[in-house]
């Protein structure tokens, strides 16, 4: 088991930035892939960035993020993180961040694929 702990949401005028942190605990972190996913009001949940468990240049992001958010992983603290930049109002949701344990170097896309994942962290970018 793996736990998962979300922070650093909050309310911001778009163009302004924000860091996520996902505190892992339970686990050896450097064994799991991490993304993040977000779901905004009425709507699915969906890909926002994934990183493998090594971190480096293995990221992908969803298209509407790609040059704005990053994401990064510190395995000595156990922790992964999303920098936001250039926050839009489309970007209010509820974020989520994903860990599976892997043996590979691979990154993981899908909800599905994910095996724990932490309660949420609100994000609201105002106009």
């Amino acid at each position: 088991q793996v736990q998962l702990v979300e922070s650093g949401g909050g309310l911001v005028q778009a163009g302004g930035s924000l860091r996520l942190s996902c505190a892992a605990s339970g686990r050896t972190f450097s064994r799991f892939a991490m993304g993040w996913f977000r779901q905004a009001p009425g709507k699915e949940r969906v890909f926002v960035a994934a990183m493998s468990r090594s971190g480096g240049l293995t990221q992908q992001y969803a298209e509407s993020v790609k040059g704005r958010f990053t994401i990064s992983r510190d395995n000595a603290k156990n922790t992964a993180y999303l920098q936001m930049n250039s926050l839009k109002p489309e970007d209010t949701a509820v974020y989520y961040c994903a860990a599976r344990s892997t043996v590979n170097g691979l990154l993981y896309m899908e909800a599905l694929d994910y095996e724990y994942w932490g309660q949420g962290t609100q994000v609201s970018v105002s106009s």
